[in-house]
């Protein structure tokens, strides 16, 4: 595996730096919008290095600025820091102190290969062909902190933005870049079946929302084998069925919830409508009524092809190995950034032992070196191309 160069990494004192960073953030999770420790760590990182802090209404997260010595574009390199509530079961010596709260999704890896980015490109300050805006996010997890972000002025003036997601089954020094979908819009849906109760032996008396329930729950499984196309994918699925109190009585409602994942806005319109129309046809057929609150997550992830590009060029500049991911329906807020500028998102090689969210997950820490001297490449050449084309991403 190619060695970065950067001086910081001289001795290998660098890389184990941020890996101590990773392993303090791991000991300390915080869930979403809770993140204020971690907050405060990042800030004194960033300040050992001298990197400029920028003032924006936010709670929790951090922005902060390397370059602008040069006029020049400006980019932004995005991480998410928060844990989820989770009860860790790694048995690592460094595991997380605060019960039933874990990063088992890696997002304490993504801020610590940010922050090693931004210690990079310190380094590299002068030669930088513009600024380079570090964004370290809130509440992904909860699909609410990019939007958060971005109400706060802190992506205004950017032209692209460029963020990562660690990848279990990819190995370490493979980067996974596409154009087009890379992750799925994921919104969420409680239905709620109103009937008549009864005693279960008269049930010509009442109205069974149960009954109801069921013939929705099979009649929308037919909407991605009848109404979306081979060529393109979705998935529904109910995860829950809550009606009834007891075994001799028909209840007058029940309850049914569940998530949609789609890789485009087409796809995704098509199918809530679908939706909409089974749940409202089957409960009048039945006699009972239904109604429906959407949980609406974020957008589908769609990656900018210039972009792609130039995420390939940065991983063959770096001797990593780029590779065609297969797209995730797990759904990430960084797609709500791409709806206000161009953006690319990768998959980045952790070789890990579990999934995403898992008790046990973990990622292999060599990942780290790895991300930073890819992400720092990449900011570079995205400056130089944003200098020669205007502003433009094409």
């Amino acid at each position: 595996m190619p060695s970065p160069t950067f001086s910081l990494f001289a001795g290998g004192t660098g890389v184990e730096r941020f890996i101590e960073y990773r392993r303090e953030l791991h000991r300390f999770p915080e869930l979403s919008n809770e993140e204020f420790e971690t907050t405060r760590r990042i800030l004194g990182w960033l300040k050992e290095a001298e990197i400029r802090i920028l003032d924006y209404p936010l709670t929790t997260g951090v922005i902060a600025e390397v370059g602008g010595l040069r006029e020049g574009p400006v980019i932004a390199l995005r991480a998410d820091i928060d844990a989820l509530p989770v009860l860790e079961e790694t048995g690592l010596p460094f595991a997380s102190t605060a019960p039933g709260k874990m990063h088992a999704c890696g997002h304490d890896f993504h801020t610590a290969a940010l922050i090693g980015t931004a210690y990079a490109l310190k380094e590299r300050e002068a030669q930088l062909k513009g600024t380079v805006r570090l964004i370290f996010q809130p509440a992904e997890e909860k699909a609410k902190g990019a939007r958060q972000v971005i109400d706060s002025g802190a992506l205004d003036g950017v032209q692209a933005i460029f963020g990562m997601h660690n990848k279990p089954d990819l190995p370490v020094g493979t980067i996974g870049i596409k154009s087009g979908p890379l992750m799925a819009a994921a919104d969420g849906f409680v239905v709620e079946v109103a009937g008549k109760g009864t005693h279960a032996a008269v049930p010509e008396a009442g109205l069974d929302p149960i009954v109801t329930a069921s013939h929705i729950i099979t009649a929308l499984q037919s909407i991605v084998s009848r109404n979306v196309s081979s060529l393109e994918s979705a998935v529904i699925s109910v995860t829950k069925l809550h009606s009834g109190t007891a075994w001799n009585v028909v209840p007058d409602k029940a309850l049914l919830e569940g998530t949609i994942r789609t890789f485009s806005e087409e796809v995704r319109r098509e199918v809530l409508d679908r939706f909409t129309q089974i749940v409202e046809g089957i409960a009048a057929a039945f006699a009972t009524t239904a109604s429906i609150r959407w949980i609406e997550g974020p957008p589908p992830v769609n990656n900018d092809p210039v972009l792609a590009d130039l995420g390939f060029a940065a991983a063959g500049a770096t001797g990593y190995k780029a590779v065609a991911p297969i797209p995730s329906p797990a759904g990430e807020d960084f797609a709500v950034y791409q709806r206000e500028i161009p953006g690319l998102f990768v998959f980045m090689g952790t070789a890990g032992p579990q999934e995403w969210h898992h008790p046990a997950f973990d990622v292999d820490e060599q990942a780290i070196p790895v991300s930073i001297a890819f992400f720092t490449e990449l900011a570079e050449l995205a400056l130089e191309h944003y200098s020669l084309n205007g502003g433009e991403s094409s």
